[in-house]
């Protein structure tokens, strides 16, 4: 007697029975092996995972794969009940080579018995079958998108999703299909929801007369009014639900469903190789935005409109004026006179963000804003709404302590702190670009995994979640293994300049102690590059803490000339 091991697949985006298909794979096995007195004795049946993914991204074919390398598996060969359910595109030749090494016959209906590895026309077989597989599933995905555009465009028909802020989803009669009418279906419609509906006419009217989205949301939270997520939560279990985002209220603002009409196709899903490196991993499926040009709308009016379509046009035409000023003025910004010379030096202690330089009053300050919005994000973070800076104090006090640290009684102390700050950031360990983007990913997955947790507490349905969590599990796990492959952690190539260093290129800085009052904003700023100069702002007890950590690039190449060198001339 042989023993096998049945492995199988099915999936419900076709709406399958998983037991009838694996009824009558398994039954289709039994009848290939029941000549040869053989006798199933394991199963490895995946449900729900589309043929697309590798049978390492399946949970039970990757059991099946790993069972093969146990010397006590328990079987002796594996038997396949329908080859066009379990190989896609090029995945049999990629997974059949394992079958080989260890020596375990793959049965076949289409091949009569086992696989021959040497029998050309059996790997032709297996080859057309996965070249099949891949064209039906590509076929069902052409005619089911074909066929919901026209009904989107036809019929303005409703076909699924949140619906969008400001609507909710009622009956619309039963299903036009009689099969599907008579198991029960029906279809929906959009219908204004009593509470939020007049809060998306406030937003388009809010805009049109001047305020930005970003204004708008403060507002809203300020007024005490539930962000979407707040106001639909079971819809929304993995978004916050504390305060209007800017995004919010964009989105609502490019929506034209408001205005009555259906639109379909604003997102597609796109598949994406896992690892570029590694293309046997497959791809991952993500949602992607379509171009406006590429959404398909209603011919007719599908629902009751919440704004009119002159209010959604006055609202794009502000919007599009809005942009080409914001352009002009970044490209005017590019090229002002105006030289921030501390600009991306000094952070806000009570945050950890960069402080933003701006011109008040012919006066420069640097100032870090924390608005209503982001209050309500981070209620336990004590921040004034707005900090400010003001530069010309800060770089006289800069100063005066950069001439007393290279006056001739101090300057060998400078340099030795100097020499320290050197060779202290010529050892701190840097990172490469995939390590970092590995690690990113690491967190994102915590923090998702972090979400989905609380939307599970929160009553949320745990099918749903539990996908949720699984695909966060499984990008948390190719991250770590990305990050184990990679080399270990670098360090700084450049080495620490030495005492003798520092000193010669002070010298060549002339009299600084005499000129830095006097000089320009130009070579002030050049001067502070040199030094590695960043200051961290405390607002509450209003003090400015000055480090200084120079690199040798930046002192060597950005050596201050002109009057701060009066021997350069």
């Amino acid at each position: 007697m042989i023993r096998f091991a049945f492995a199988g697949r099915c999936s419900t985006e076709d709406l399958q029975d998983p037991e009838a298909s694996r009824n009558w794979q398994l039954t289709r096995a039994q009848a290939l092996i029941k000549p040869a007195e053989g006798q199933i004795v394991t199963e490895y049946f995946d449900i729900g995972h589309s043929r697309s993914l590798p049978w390492q991204r399946r949970p039970r074919a990757n059991e099946l794969l790993r069972a093969l390398r146990d010397p006590n598996r328990g079987f002796d060969a594996v038997v396949i009940g329908e080859p066009q359910r379990t190989f896609y595109g090029n995945q049999f030749g990629n997974t059949f080579p394992v079958f080989v090494h260890f020596r375990i016959p793959l049965w076949v209906p289409e091949v009569g018995g086992p696989i021959d590895p040497d029998n050309e026309a059996h790997d032709l077989v297996m080859s057309v079958f996965g070249g099949m597989s891949k064209g039906e599933r590509n076929r069902i995905k052409i005619r089911v998108r074909t066929a919901m555009s026209s009904q989107a465009q036809l019929q303005g028909r409703y076909l699924g999703g949140r619906p969008p802020y400001g609507y909710r989803i009622t009956d619309a009669g039963p299903h036009p299909n009689p099969a599907k009418a008579a198991a029960g279906q029906r279809i929906h419609k959009l219908q204004p929801d009593p509470a939020a509906a007049p809060v998306v006419l406030r937003i388009f009217r809010l805009y049109v007369d001047g305020m930005s989205a970003k204004a708008i949301a403060a507002q809203l939270t300020r007024d005490g009014i539930p962000c979407p997520s707040a106001h639909d939560p079971a819809r929304n279990p993995h978004r916050p639900k504390t305060a209007w985002q800017q995004s919010a209220v964009r989105a609502i603002l490019i929506n034209p469903r408001y205005t009555g009409y259906e639109v379909w196709n604003k997102q597609r899903k796109e598949e994406r190789l896992l690892d570029v490196d590694d293309v046997t991993l497959g791809h991952r499926t993500s949602m992607t935005h379509n171009p406006a040009e590429a959404w398909i709308r209603s011919n007719e009016p599908a629902h009751e409109a919440i704004i009119s379509p002159d209010l959604f046009d006055t609202a794009r035409t502000v919007r599009q004026q809005r942009a080409r000023t914001q352009g002009r003025q970044e490209r005017a910004g590019k090229h002002s006179a105006r030289p921030y010379v501390l600009r991306g030096r000094i952070r806000c202690t009570l945050c950890g963000r960069k402080m933003q330089p701006a011109t008040i009053h012919n006066h420069v300050y640097y100032r870090c804003g924390f608005n209503a919005q982001e209050q309500a994000l981070y209620p336990d973070l004590t921040h004034p709404r707005t900090v400010y800076l003001r530069e010309d104090i800060v770089c006289k006090a800069l100063d005066q302590w950069i001439a007393r640290a290279f006056a001739s009684d101090r300057l060998t102390t400078t340099i030795k702190a100097l020499a320290h700050a050197s060779a202290a950031a010529s050892t701190a360990e840097t990172r490469t670009p995939e390590q970092t983007q590995a690690r990113q990913t690491i967190k994102n997955c915590e923090r998702r995994l972090a979400r989905y947790q609380a939307a599970l507490e929160a009553g949320a349905d745990p099918t749903v979640v539990t996908h949720w969590i699984n695909d966060a599990q499984r990008d948390k796990e190719t991250a770590h293994n990305k990050l184990k492959a990679l080399p270990a952690t670098t360090r700084k190539k450049e080495p620490p300049l030495s005492a003798q260093q520092i000193r010669d290129i002070t010298e060549s800085l002339g009299e600084t102690a005499q000129r830095i009052h006097t000089a320009d904003t130009e070579q002030k700023g050049a001067l502070y590059d040199a030094l590695g100069i960043t200051i961290s702002y405390e607002h509450t007890t209003r003090t400015a803490t000055v480090r200084s950590r120079p690199s040798s690039p930046y002192r060597q190449w950005l050596c201050p000339r002109g009057d701060l060198n009066p021997h350069a001339r």
